[in-house]
């Protein structure tokens, strides 16, 4: 195997093949990247036997073949190459070496065979369909950081993509929880996905994902099995298995009777919360919102360290109410809103409490108070 790329487009490809790889496995050829050189294209698989992601890029292809290389390696030496630089890739399969040369520069990298690379296999898919790349993007995004990260509640370690009745019809749904808090983000059903199977989307799938939905103009071709879930542009796909698991029947914490409601600047709060939360103690993390007449006063007493104090001028004519949270949740929460002002719907002290974006109906959020 022999072939000319530019390091631009090399760097790229390399830089989503190692972050699938795992730094720390048994198996030797898990750490390598899989190089097919054919025609004017070359290829770069890389997994961990549970998410596969294959890169095609543009190449002189001098020699086709295939080869594996360490894929961390193989992206530092192409990272630190001078831009512009055209890297000549050309492997020595009896020699078992990767020559890597660019300019003056020139390096060998120890291959591992071909043959030894695991290849996910291939699953029917029941579902395909596509979806713009910034429809994508928002449903995952603004639903991850709600991911539980505990291993015991493992199908709660990702995105649960469904389609679902939403309040203007059926709707593709992503919903992530852990317990404290909860996101619920809905977007328009796309052609041909009516009839996906609900499935679990896992953590570190959804980080790599986002890396293809960088281009708003990108369609991203969507298949879903009960098993794998695949998501491809024409340069990348990637493969992953989903989680084996029921996801929790999420609707029943949705709270349904919260009247009291106070309207904030979202940018403004966010502030304020942090702001406060400056002293509270590392364990708890605890504020408390007072709200009473068109004020919310943010407030922190933390024994051993001290105590800090802000009042928000707020649209709120309900009842006098003192409520508590966890300042990480509260701010992860104000940091999803996109529009001007977020809305907060209270029942009680103790009851889960409700958040939306203006009058966007299309994202729910609900976190857990705390005792203050």
């Amino acid at each position: 195997m022999k072939l000319s790329i530019e390091r631009a487009v090399l760097l790229k490809a390399l830089a989503q093949a190692q972050s699938v790889v795992e730094r720390r496995n048994t198996i030797p050829i898990l750490a390598n990247v899989l190089i097919e050189a054919e025609g004017a294209t070359v290829a770069f698989r890389a997994t961990d036997l549970d998410i596969e992601v294959l890169d095609r890029a543009p190449a002189m292809v001098e020699r086709a073949g295939a080869t594996t290389v360490s894929a961390v390696m193989l992206h530092e030496i192409v990272r630190k190459l001078p831009d512009g630089a055209l890297v000549v890739l050309a492997a020595d399969a009896a020699a078992g070496r990767l020559a890597i040369t660019a300019g003056r520069s020139s390096f060998s990298l120890a291959t591992l065979p071909r043959e030894d690379f695991p290849v996910m296999a291939s699953s029917e898919y029941a579902t395909n369909f596509a979806a713009p790349a910034p429809v994508l993007r928002r449903l995952f995004d603004k639903a991850k950081f709600a991911i539980s990260t505990e291993e015991t509640r493992y199908y709660l370690n990702g995105v649960y993509m469904h389609v679902a009745r939403g309040p203007e019809g059926t709707v593709l749904r992503c919903v992530a929880t852990d317990g404290h808090r909860l996101a619920q983000i809905d977007a328009a059903l796309p052609e041909g996905a009516s009839a996906m199977p609900g499935v679990i989307v896992p953590r570190k799938t959804v980080g790599e994902l986002r890396k293809l939905l960088e281009d708003d103009e990108a369609q991203i071709a969507v298949s879903v099995s009960e098993t794998k879930v695949r998501f491809a542009t024409p340069q990348v796909t990637l493969t992953s298995k989903v989680i084996d698991g029921t996801f929790p029947d999420y609707s029943r914490v949705i709270p349904q009777g919260n009247t009291r409601k106070l309207e904030v600047d979202a940018a403004e709060f966010a502030k304020a919360v942090d702001r406060v939360a400056t002293v509270s103690s590392e364990r708890s993390r605890a504020v408390k919102l007072t709200l009473e007449d068109d004020r919310l006063i943010l407030s922190v007493n933390a024994p051993d360290s001290g105590a800090a104090e802000e009042e928000l001028a707020v649209a709120y004519d309900a009842d006098r109410l003192e409520i508590g949270f966890n300042a990480k949740y509260l701010l992860e929460i104000a940091g999803q809103v996109d529009r001007e002002n977020a809305v907060f719907l209270f029942n009680g002290s103790g009851d889960p409490t409700l958040m939306r974006e203006g009058n966007d109906m299309s994202a729910t959020y609900v976190v857990m108070p705390m005792r203050v």
